[in-house]
C-alpha cells in the first residue's frame, strides 16, 4: 500500500505475514527484514532502494519508510524484497503509483472519497447471524464497490474514517491491541481491497469507530483507550512517518495548479462531546483550527476541498452530539467557521466540504452558500435512509439547508471526484455520487 502520496514524495507499506489469508480470523504476523524498490521502469532496471526495515511483533510486523525525490505526475512501480534475514530473500509482486501533478501543473486529476466499510455487516449482518449481510457468491473477495472503484482508476483514494469497525459486533467488540490489529488484517486482507490498492495510492482519516466505539471521544474508562485508538490508527495505515512521533494527522496535500485538499483530525484534540457548546468547545483544538485557517488563506489553488470525517452541514440526526451539525454537539465551532468564510470572502463556487460518517449520500448546501457532499457507506450493508432539512428529527428542523440530492433509499457507494484543466481551458469541478455497483446517482458540475 502507498499513503500520503505528493509531487514528490510517498510512504510505502507493506506487511510480512505467514499466511495470505485468514486463519482462525486472524492473518499472523512473520518477522523478518525487508526493503522497497522502487522505479519508473516496470522491469525495475533503474530501481533504487530503501533501506533494509526490520519487521516485528512491536509494529504488528508491518514496514512503512518515506521516499522522495520523485518526479511529478510519473507512474512508479513498486515491490517488497524480503525473508527471514538478508540471506534468504524473496521478491514479492510489482505495485505502482502515479504521484500527484506539481502546483503549476495543468491538467486532471480525479479521486475517490469513501467511508464506513463495515466488515460484520457485510459478511454477517448488522445481528451477527447472517442476516442481511452481503449473500453474492462473491461474498469471499469483499465489497463490490472496491472493484467498481478499481475499474474507474482514479489517481487516489481517499478513506474518510470507520475504515474499521472496533465495536461491530457489539458482542466481543474489539478491545485489546491484539483485538484492534485484528480488526484491520480482517479488513484489508479481502481480495477486493489488495487489488484496488495495489494500484491505487491512499489518504486516510479516522473518525469513531476505527478509534474507540460510537461516537466516543478522549473522555471514558473503557477500552480501548483514547491512547491506543490514536496509536493504533497510525501503526496500521501509511499516514505518517514511524520515525516521526511528532508528525500530525492533519495535512494539506496541492494536485496541481487548481487543486487543494485539507484532511483534518476529528478525535485526537476534541472536547468531551457532553459539554456544554460554546466558545470553549471544539472537535479541531486550536492548534489545528489556527493551521487550518491559515492555509486556507495563504493557498492560491483555484479549488479548495476540505475533507472531514464528519458533517458540518448535513442535516444529521437530532439526537446526536459529535459533529458540527449538531446543536447539543459542536455547532458553534461550525457556525463560526462557516462565518470566517464569509467574512475572509472565500467564495462558495470555489471552496467545498467532503464529508464521510453519515451512511448515506448527499449534496447540501449551508445557509451560508458552501456546500457539503457526503459519500455515504461504502457496502449497501451499512447504509441507511438519511435525515432532510424540515424532518423535526433532524438538525434543520426549519429546513434552512438547501439540499439538491440525497439518496431515495439505502444505498452503498462512494463520492468520485473530478478537477478538469486543460492548457488554455477554464477549470471545472464535478462532483459524482455512485452507488456500489458504480451506477451514477447524481452529479454537479462546478465551472
Amino acid at each position: 500500500m502507498v499513503g500520503e502520496v505528493t509531487a514528490t514524495n510517498a510512504l510505502l507499506q507493506s506487511r510480512l505475514t505467514a499466511s495470505t489469508g485468514l486463519v482462525e480470523g486472524d492473518v499472523p504476523g512473520a518477522p523478518g527484514v525487508a526493503r522497497f524498490e522502487f522505479s519508473t521502469d516496470a522491469d525495475f532496471a533503474s530501481a533504487r532502494t530503501t533501506p533494509w526495515l526490520r519487521a516485528g511483533a512491536e509494529r504488528d510486523f508491518i514496514v512503512r519508510t518515506p521516499i522522495g525525490e520523485l518526479a511529478p505526475a510519473t507512474r512508479y512501480f513498486y515491490r517488497l524484497r524480503f525473508g527471514v534475514d538478508e540471506s534468504a530473500l524473496k521478491i514479492g509482486p510489482t505495485r505502482s503509483f502515479i504521484t500527484l501533478p506539481g502546483p503549476g501543473h495543468e491538467g486532471t486529476v480525479r479521486f475517490v472519497v469513501a467511508n464506513c466499510m463495515n466488515y460484520s455487516f457485510f459478511h454477517r449482518g448488522a445481528n451477527n447471524d447472517g442476516e442481511g449481510g452481503y449473500d453474492g457468491p462473491d461474498r469471499h473477495l469483499g465489497y463490490p464497490a472496491a472493484e467498481v472503484i478499481e475499474r474507474l482508476g482514479p489517481d487516489f483514494f481517499i478513506g474518510a474514517g470507520d475504515n474499521v469497525y472496533y465495536d461491530h459486533p457489539a458482542k466481543g467488540r474489539a478491545e485489546t491491541r491484539i483485538e484492534l490489529r485484528r480488526k484491520w488484517h480482517e479488513q484489508f486482507v479481502q481480495p477486493r481491497l489488495v487489488s484496488l490498492f495495489a494500484e491505487v495510492p491512499t489518504y486516510w482519516l479516522k473518525d469513531d469507530h476505527d478509534y474507540r466505539i460510537n461516537d466516543s471521544d478522549p473522555t471514558g474508562d473503557y477500552a480501548p483507550s483514547h491512547e491506543l485508538g490514536i496509536a493504533t490508527f497510525r501503526e496500521q495505515l501509511p499516514v505518517v512517518d514511524p520515525s516521526d512521533s511528532g508528525a500530525t494527522t492533519y495535512r494539506t496535500i496541492r494536485a496541481g495548479r487548481h487543486l487543494q485538499l485539507w484532511f483534518v483530525e476529528g478525535r485526537d484534540h476534541r472536547s468531551p462531546n457532553k459539554s456544554p457548546d460554546g466558545p470553549g468547545k471544539t472537535i479541531w483544538g486550536g492548534e489545528q483550527k489556527a493551521w487550518l485557517q491559515r492555509t486556507l488563506l495563504a493557498s492560491d489553488a483555484t479549488f479548495k476541498i476540505l475533507v472531514s470525517p464528519t458533517p458540518m452541514v448535513g442535516p444529521d440526526d437530532a439526537s446526536k452530539n459529535d459533529n458540527h451539525t449538531n446543536p447539543g454537539g459542536f455547532r458553534h465551532e461550525g457556525d463560526a467557521f462557516f462565518a470566517w468564510l464569509r467574512a475572509n470572502r472565500v467564495p462558495t463556487n470555489r471552496f467545498f466540504i467532503l464529508c464521510g460518517d453519515r451512511h448515506w449520500k448527499y449534496h447540501s448546501v449551508h445557509p451560508a452558500g458552501y456546500a457539503e457532499f457526503s459519500c455515504g457507506a461504502l457496502n449497501r450493508e451499512n447504509s441507511r435512509r438519511g435525515r432532510s432539512p424540515g424532518d423535526p428529527k433532524s438538525t434543520d428542523p426549519k429546513a434552512t439547508v438547501v439540499q439538491p440530492y440525497t439518496d431515495p433509499d439505502p444505498l452503498g457507494g462512494f463520492l468520485e471526484v473530478e478537477l478538469a484543466a486543460g492548457e488554455g481551458e477554464s477549470p471545472a469541478l464535478t462532483f459524482r455520487l455512485r452507488d456500489d455497483a458504480g451506477r451514477q446517482l447524481y452529479q454537479s458540475v462546478v465551472p
